[in-house]
């Protein structure tokens, strides 16, 4: 605005916040939310126990815990509470974690590796963890998974993460070739009612409509690249 397009950017400026409002407090993030939270149902746990439980990463942050030394959850600790409950539910079943780093720069700190002693913590024995720390995103935790626990014909495999996060990750797996079930925990919205609802200024708008903006570019981009076969996976059809 110091420059002879000071009228454009007065605009611009404007604009800008009435979008940064509109994300903030309008019902547009419950908008784009609830399309990828409700796609797929709660899992059905009559159809017998699970042979295995994958769980993906995303709840550690590597960052502060590295420097720290010590776990540090930041969000969708979701994704640690359900595995220790099917753990128990399920004694046979093989536990599997799969979530290395994202970072670019400092590689060396792993979340598979903070996460064990968090499972451990809750009553996941050592040995039946099973940790896959190489992976940075989650195609290539669908890969590595694939590659480390080699599932056969006929085994059903449970995928824990983030209800939001389930469609790209189930048309993921699917693309690699792993039959997996869906288990989505983690919601950040109630439900259809929450549809139309407007958050107070300072609540979680802003964030959702992050999340969900983030999510939908994701599967725009895995799309195109073809690593999941349609845009907006659903559950398998019988």
């Amino acid at each position: 605005m110091l420059t002879r397009h000071a009228a454009l950017g007065r605009k611009l400026a404007v604009t800008t916040l009435l979008l940064l409002a509109l994300a903030a407090v309008s019902p547009l993030g419950n908008l784009l939310l609830y399309p990828l939270e409700s796609r797929f149902p709660a899992w059905d746990p009559s159809r017998g126990a699970p042979d295995g439980i994958i769980v993906l990463g995303g709840s550690i942050d590597t960052d502060l815990s590295a420097a720290h030394r010590t776990p540090v959850v930041s969000h969708a600790a979701d994704r640690l509470l359900a595995p220790a409950e099917l753990a128990r539910r399920y004694p046979k079943a093989r536990i599997v974690f799969t979530g290395g780093t994202a970072n670019l720069v400092s590689t060396e700190s792993r979340e598979a590796d903070y996460s064990a002693p968090i499972l451990e913590s809750l009553g996941i024995p050592k040995e039946r963890l099973i940790l896959e720390r190489d992976s940075r995103n989650t195609w290539e935790n669908a890969i590595f998974t694939k590659q480390l626990v080699s599932p056969k014909p006929g085994e059903r495999w449970l995928l824990v993460t983030s209800a939001f996060h389930m469609p790209r990750s189930m048309g993921i797996f699917r693309k690699a070739g792993f039959n997996v079930e869906a288990y989505p925990v983690d919601w950040r919205m109630g439900g259809r009612d929450d549809l139309f609802a407007f958050t107070r200024v300072g609540g979680d708008g802003l964030a959702r409509t992050d999340v969900a903006v983030r999510e939908w570019i994701g599967l725009l981009t895995y799309r195109v690249m073809g690593r999941t076969g349609e845009l907006l996976p659903g559950p398998a059809t019988d």
